[in-house]
């Protein structure tokens, strides 16, 4: 490929390579931990991310994100009602005492797992989507491969102690990414302090402390038993950027709040979020043998990407794109990338690609073309 250079300082993001990572990233008072952003993905930091370990309740994460998923798709509706089975009934740890044959709304359902993390709730809702626990466990299963959660496997959609129910930090920060990323409308259950159900007798609150002690928090959900410790994936938002950190195995309820609020917090502290472009219009790349003489390149991806903010005023960009290609060409071609450097360190490339397709010229069509050629010279 061949490239023209566009280079031009500009005060944007890039995407953090580990080598990138800044300096300073708390250590934790906890088996393992991760601090993630939500649009990029990027690892800001983590504490033995792949170790496997019991997730406690921090698994209804998944659990939430299945119900989104069908309330989002239509496949079920917030007033849905939703009879209790024996198996719902008789969870133990915590719950909303949901009783045999008792019917309650998706909603309030929703709530009760969101907010007390019910885990009879967590299973009637698993019940009413796929029909029984063991059903929804296998979706649970089938969405963790599709997110790339190498290190997790399901047992139940509570978190109850089983065996072989293990999940990592980082496959916990995955799925939690998709929860927040994809179903905000999760917001509406997770940011709730105080509420009720059963018409205002069942009082609600939240296990999260951090929902109304820490500045931008957005959720998401707290775990605990005797063998996994004190778990925890905590979301929040600051000026735009959300970030997500989970903590496994803290040895006390506190400490598990203590450590997600020194991650999040070194997080905001330390990157932010803004748009990458070159500081001039992208050039069309010229198609030979094509309908249309040219095609124009785009960003393939979102401009927006995550930097340390001592790199802000380091960055730079250089445009490579081909100086020709042959048609056809089809929608989402590569044609070159945008590379985001700092301080002489590349951090990112984004690919540029064509915007739409472009059909390789017929006989006739050259015939055409080549008389139209002729008679405007002539």
């Amino acid at each position: 490929m061949m490239k023209r250079t566009l280079a031009a300082l500009l005060c944007v993001s890039a995407l953090l390579s580990p080598a990138a990572l800044a300096a300073g990233a708390p250590q934790v008072e906890a088996a393992a931990a991760v601090l993630m952003e939500k649009e990029t993905g990027a690892v800001l930091c983590g504490q033995n991310p792949h170790d496997k370990r019991e997730p406690a309740s921090v698994t209804k994460v998944m659990t939430l994100l299945l119900v989104m998923e069908a309330l989002d798709e239509g496949r079920i509706a917030l007033t849905d009602p939703v009879s209790v089975s024996a198996h719902a009934a008789a969870m133990g740890g915590s719950q909303v005492y949901l009783k045999e044959g008792e019917q309650m709304s998706v909603e309030e359902l929703i709530k009760a797992v969101a907010v007390v993390s019910g885990n009879d709730a967590a299973v009637a809702l698993a019940e009413h989507l796929a029909g029984s626990e063991d059903a929804f466990v296998a979706r649970m299963n089938e969405k963790a491969a599709q997110l790339g959660m190498t290190d997790t496997t399901f047992v139940n959609c509570t978190g109850l102690p089983a065996a072989g129910h293990l999940t990592s930090a980082y496959d916990i920060a995955l799925m939690s990414r998709a929860l927040i990323l994809e179903h905000p409308g999760i917001r509406q259950y997770s940011t709730i302090w105080m509420d009720t159900i059963r018409g205002g007798a069942f009082q609600l609150a939240n296990t999260n402390k951090l929902v109304r002690y820490f500045e931008g928090c957005t959720g998401l959900k707290t775990g605990s038993t005797d063998s996994a410790l004190y778990c925890l994936s905590a979301t929040a938002q600051r000026e735009g950027m959300e970030l997500i950190a989970v903590v496994l195995g803290a040895p006390t309820s506190a400490q598990r709040f203590d450590a997600a609020k020194a991650l999040l917090t070194f997080g905001f502290a330390n990157y932010t979020l803004a748009d990458v472009r070159p500081d001039q219009a992208i050039p069309p790349v010229s198609v030979s043998l094509g309908v249309a003489d040219t095609v124009q390149p785009v960003l393939e991806q979102g401009s927006r990407i995550l930097v340390e903010k001592a790199q802000l005023n380091q960055l730079t960009t250089e445009l490579r794109l081909a100086d020709g290609v042959e048609a056809p060409v089809e929608a989402g071609q590569k044609l070159g990338e945008l590379v985001v450097s700092a301080g002489g360190t590349q951090l990112q490339t984004i690919p540029l690609t064509a915007d739409r397709a472009v059909a390789r010229i017929t006989v006739p069509g050259l015939f055409l073309r080549l008389l139209r050629t002729l008679f405007l010279s002539g």
